[in-house]
């Protein structure tokens, strides 16, 4: 990933509104219309019941892929949320100055897949406790992070965090640092650029390697 390659230049405080880039009132690239690997509209319609939750959890390339493997996940897409620049592009939300984060959006059957479960695999997918990074990833832009659509969503977090805080703790890592908002707080996914849909199933060989702690969460399925 870009920020990989620069780490070193990337910001790792949050930019302020007011230092913001300005960004623009429409985007400037359009994206698929179906998912690559599911076959499912990127951007909806969903079959009614269908819930959505916004995950970051570093470079979004590995994070997209491993939620669209998850029995009853309906579609996932790339992009960028939690900031503040109006449809950011990706190099844009490189330089650190958009304040978003890389994050997946998961649209899923909560029938098949509780909230609890998909947490579980968020948790279990990267380590929450690094701050601005994942692995050589630096940057504000690959913050944890989890924005949620429904209080069904806050509580299964909230909850879910609180187990998987102990468990790190007791194999000796330090604090999650997740940034933690309903997504309205958060403000608009805007999805990223058509090559960044489904990374990997397009480039098997891409490099973007999960950050997992190795710890489990062991809250119980709900």
């Amino acid at each position: 990933m870009f920020g990989s390659l620069f780490g070193s230049s990337l910001k790792t405080t949050m930019v302020s509104p007011e230092r913001a880039l300005s960004g623009r009132p429409d985007p400037v690239y359009t994206v698929p219309e179906t998912h690559a690997v599911l076959g499912t509209p990127l951007a909806g319609p969903w079959p009614e019941g269908t819930r959505v939750v916004y995950l970051g959890l570093g470079c979004f390339w590995g994070a997209e892929k491993e939620f669209w493997q998850l029995p009853g996940v309906v579609t996932t897409a790339a992009g960028y949320q939690g900031g503040f620049t109006p449809h950011p592009t990706y190099e844009e939300v490189c330089t650190a100055l958009t304040g978003h984060t890389e994050a997946v959006m998961v649209a899923y059957d909560p029938t098949v897949v509780s909230d609890v479960d998909l947490l579980r695999t968020f948790w279990e997918s990267h380590d929450p406790t690094q701050g601005f990074r994942q692995g050589n990833d630096v940057g504000t832009q690959y913050r944890s992070a989890v924005y949620w659509t429904t209080p069904e969503q806050e509580a299964a977090t909230r909850g879910t965090l609180e187990v998987f805080q102990a468990s790190l703790t007791e194999r000796g890592f330090g604090q999650i640092t997740t940034d933690l908002r309903s997504a309205e707080d958060a403000g608009p996914f805007y999805y990223a650029e058509a090559y960044h849909q489904q990374y990997l199933h397009k480039n098997p060989n891409g490099y973007c390697p999960v950050h997992s702690t190795g710890v489990a969460c062991s809250v119980p399925s709900a």
